[in-house]
């Protein structure tokens, strides 16, 4: 292949808007009724998107008696944990306007934000409530849109979780304008990210397994890369005064984290979907609580061995319901205000309904992020020893090989307790 552009529909012609403006927008919502005099359709288009409503349309899940509607909405996680009762923060990065509790109108056109996905000025901000910042320029912002850019995507993308590279593993700010060897997509060939998570209505292509629990409206490496490539703690800690205050070492407000570089990802069977811990589900015990085991084993055909980078973390949970809490974190009361848990999980559990005894400790928990950006060119991509040697980063038995599948005299399959080849029978 020449260039991965060959599989890449052109990139529609950005309209120049700069002469289409005349006086002055003070609000985010005078900015969007300008744009719908034009695109008419737009806002109820991205009505209907996750982007949106932050929320899915209910889905089946395995070992649940009735359909589950999961989304950043709604859904708990081991970072800040959730959004409920932590609106006005949380939806900085929301594309809307004016989110700032439970009965924010998602059917209000108007609080639909064009200009955090099409502004190409780059004084385009979001402060509280998903409100445009004090003192961005509305009408130089509104002049200048174009096609959704790095820029805009990484915006909320780059920094979820609070800060840059907390949460994904593979997007940072590092790929507004990377390098080949940070990521050769993006590097040696400019892609943007819609070249990739193409887009149609407003639907945005991609799911994410941190909110999403279904494989509808996906994208993988195969849709342009060949599917076979081988040719033969801590939450808790929170709150402490005592300690110095460093970004990648210890936040008062969220407790202790590490930051590495290059590190080497855990491997695990993937076929696209996951599970998901809902707020209410009861804990396993003493056992590590998973929010969002992939799926997928070594007898699951359309699974492939994947890389991710997994987030341990702990967080509250009610030691006689046996549940994780959800606390209100920012905000009147929050505990990055009073930094008194037992306030914030009483209040968070005011808002979720979930039930709070008034006991709690911290469970340690899991998130897996599966590591899809950052690709390296493939001068630097795995050789075949990086997998199958002494001492290698697969732990095939893990995977549910006896032992690696090399050494067996089979490139295909096989389960943990079958016979090497050759004792079956097979060259001997």
């Amino acid at each position: 292949m020449d260039t991965p552009w060959e599989f890449m529909p052109g990139r529609a012609a950005p309209v120049d808007h700069k002469d289409l403006f005349e006086g002055a927008l003070e609000t985010g919502q005078e900015v969007t009724r300008a744009c719908l005099e034009c695109h008419e359709n737009s806002a109820e288009q991205v009505m209907h998107t996750a982007h949106w409503r932050w929320q899915s349309d209910p889905v089946m899940l395995e070992g649940r008696d009735e359909p589950v509607s999961t989304g950043k909405k709604n859904a708990i996680n081991n970072f800040c944990i959730g959004i409920q009762g932590n609106w006005s923060s949380c939806t900085a990065c929301h594309a809307g306007y004016g989110w700032e509790d439970e009965n924010f109108d998602f059917e209000d056109s108007s609080n639909v934000d064009c200009l955090v996905c099409h502004d190409s000025s780059g004084g385009y901000t979001k402060g509280k409530k998903g409100l445009p910042a004090e003192g961005v320029d509305l009408l130089a912002a509104a002049k200048s849109v174009g096609l959704p850019t790095r820029n805009n995507c990484g915006g909320c993308h780059f920094r979820g979780g609070g800060g840059n590279a907390v949460k994904h593993g593979d997007l940072d700010e590092s790929l507004y304008n990377p390098d080949d060897e940070i990521d050769v997509h993006m590097g040696r060939y400019d892609f943007q990210c819609v070249d990739c998570h193409q887009t149609k209505d407003h639907i945005i292509g991609g799911r994410s397994i941190s909110v999403s629990v279904d494989n509808e409206n996906q994208i993988s490496c195969t849709d342009c890369h060949q599917p076979k490539l081988h040719a033969d703690a801590h939450w808790s800690e929170a709150g402490d005064d005592s300690r110095d205050e460093n970004t990648h070492e210890y936040l008062k407000i969220k407790g202790s984290f590490i930051y590495q570089k290059n590190l080497e990802p855990e491997y695990y069977w993937y076929n696209g979907l996951a599970d998901r811990y809902l707020l209410g589900d009861k804990l396993d015990g003493l056992q590590v609580t998973a929010l969002n085991p992939p799926k997928g084993d070594i007898a699951d055909p359309s699974a492939r061995i994947w890389p991710f980078k997994v987030h341990r973390a702990t967080q509250p949970y009610d030691t006689k319901l046996q549940h994780l809490l959800q606390p209100v974190t920012s905000g009147e009361g929050g505990f990055w205000k009073e930094f008194n848990w037992d306030q914030a999980l009483r209040l968070g559990s005011e808002i979720t309904g979930i039930p709070y005894s008034g006991e709690y400790d911290f469970a340690n928990t899991t998130m897996y992020w599966p590591q899809t950006h950052m690709v390296a060119p493939k001068t630097q991509a795995l050789q075949c020893q990086a997998c199958h040697a002494d001492g290698a980063r697969m732990d095939w038995q893990a995977l549910g090989y006896p032992g690696d599948p090399i050494k067996w005299g089979s490139r295909d399959r096989v389960r943990a307790g079958d016979a090497p080849l050759a004792q079956a029978g097979k060259g001997q």
